[in-house]
């Protein structure tokens, strides 16, 4: 991949374009010792790991053009890296932390390079996954990681490493690490709303009042979205297919995002598409002014809806908005865990689910849709906001943890959330940083193979 270049091209790069203090080399505020590796050994306060079965590590050298180059000198599943125990840390205070490499013949920098920061307090780590810093991300030739990170009240010290795994034929040329105390960055909070409403003995026209009844209540809440039911339309109505089937946009998505617009917000909502002679099962992404942000059309589909000829979607689209991402899937979706891992892995932050089904609690032993959408949001370190017509509407964090329920009653039911925490798993740590770093797609084919 990208060549080795000169050190003084590197410092150049990265004081230019890659925003590291220009600082770095005087050590002003730095906290870690000799940042920049040179064309010497490996400087003081840096040390090399090794893993305990020393013959799978991977070969530490200086370079003689500057930087320190591990390789897995022909083990191709070898491990090592450099570490350097940090002190004066403050609790509660922000870090910005931040490294430069080059990597040649690394076929996937974001599996095989990590930096993490290990936060320690009397000399004893305080978690054993520590943090990552995020990254990697290739620019002008080079691999930066760069990150601000909060350490722990009861922090004193850090440990930053600096980690290669599994390098393949290729090599990493570490160039620099930084530690500095920064400004904590500001919370990403989002208000969530989810909607419980089954109409009964109804039509298309009093549902659609009665969903846009719904948006009204979660703007007077001030939320920043707010997640309606699956083909709203036609739950608690008789109205067929050919009835209710509409083009998006359409009269009925115009009311919509009618109400989006006076009210000022977000809102997911499930509608029975009509694109041609084909028909899908649709939910529609409005913004704050009721503009069409994005549309999904639903995938799986159980045998109630194909034996009626709706036809299904084929991609899983992630949408931006000011707060950050978000994806949408459709009730039998959720049966599937693809569907929600493509929208994670995607950079989807909240999955929205109108959904006919049910979120009920288990029963005999039996898992059912509460947990089924709980071990979702566990899977993927992802907030899933279902939108039920049975069982309670929900409001679930990334751990698995639910925020808000209906609990048996109508209307909206929402939690303030804050899209930049990083929820930590006994052990594991930060799911959402580390899960995709340890899947193994390469070992996936038979997957598709023996559904053909």
């Amino acid at each position: 991949m990208a060549r080795h270049i000169s050190l003084g091209a590197v410092a150049f790069l990265c004081f230019v374009r890659l925003g590291l203090s220009a600082d770095l080399k005087s050590g002003a505020n730095e906290l870690v010792t000799n940042p920049m590796f040179g064309a010497a050994e490996l400087p003081a306060g840096w040390t090399v790991w090794k893993p305990d079965w020393e013959k799978a590590a991977c070969r530490v050298r200086n370079n003689t053009g500057g930087g320190i180059l591990i390789d897995g000198a022909g083990n191709p599943y070898a491990t090592g890296g450099l570490v350097q125990d940090i002190k004066g840390i403050a609790g509660g205070t922000a870090y910005a932390v931040q490294a430069v490499c080059q990597v040649r013949d690394i076929s996937s920098p974001y599996h095989s390079l990590a930096v993490r920061v290990e936060w320690t307090g009397d000399g004893k780590l305080l978690h054993p996954a520590g943090m990552l810093v995020r990254g990697p991300v290739l620019a002008d030739a080079l691999v930066r990681f760069d990150d601000v990170l909060v350490a722990p009240e009861d922090a004193d010290g850090a440990r930053l490493s600096l980690e290669v795994k599994w390098p393949g034929p290729g090599s990493v040329l570490w160039r620099q690490a930084s530690m500095r105390q920064a400004t904590a960055p500001e919370p990403r909070k989002v208000k969530v709303g989810t909607v419980y409403l089954r109409p009964s003995n109804s039509t298309p026209e009093k549902n659609l009042k009665l969903w846009c009844e719904q948006i009204d209540a979660a703007g007077k809440l001030d939320l920043d979205i707010v997640c309606l039911g699956e083909t709203i339309t036609a739950v608690g109505t008789s109205a067929t297919i050919e009835d209710r089937a509409q083009p998006i946009p359409g009269p009925v998505s115009r009311q919509l995002a009618q109400a989006a617009n006076s009210n000022q917000i977000w809102v997911v909502v499930g509608l029975t598409e009509l694109d041609g002679e084909v028909v899908y099962n649709t939910a529609v992404l409005l913004d704050r002014q009721g503009r069409i942000a994005g549309k999904y059309r639903k995938v799986h589909l159980p045998r109630e809806e194909w034996k009626k000829g709706v036809q299904p979607g084929s991609e899983y689209p992630v949408f931006e908005t000011e707060f950050g991402k978000v994806a949408i899937q459709i009730c039998y979706d959720w049966f599937f865990p693809e569907s929600t891992a493509i929208f994670a892995l995607g950079g989807a932050e909240i999955v929205f689910a109108p959904t006919w089904g049910n979120t009920l609690a288990d029963e005999d032993g039996k898992v059912n849709g509460e947990s089924t959408f709980r071990v979702r949001a566990r899977d993927n370190g992802v907030y899933m906001v279902p939108s039920v017509y049975g069982g309670n509407s929900l409001v679930i964090d990334p751990t698995g943890k639910i925020l808000a329920s209906s609990e048996g009653k109508q209307g909206v039911f929402w939690a303030e959330v804050d899209l930049g925490k990083r929820e930590r798993l006994d052990w594991v740590g930060h799911w959402r940083s580390i899960g995709p770093r340890h899947r193994m797609p390469h070992t996936y084919g038979a997957l598709p193979r023996v559904l053909r």
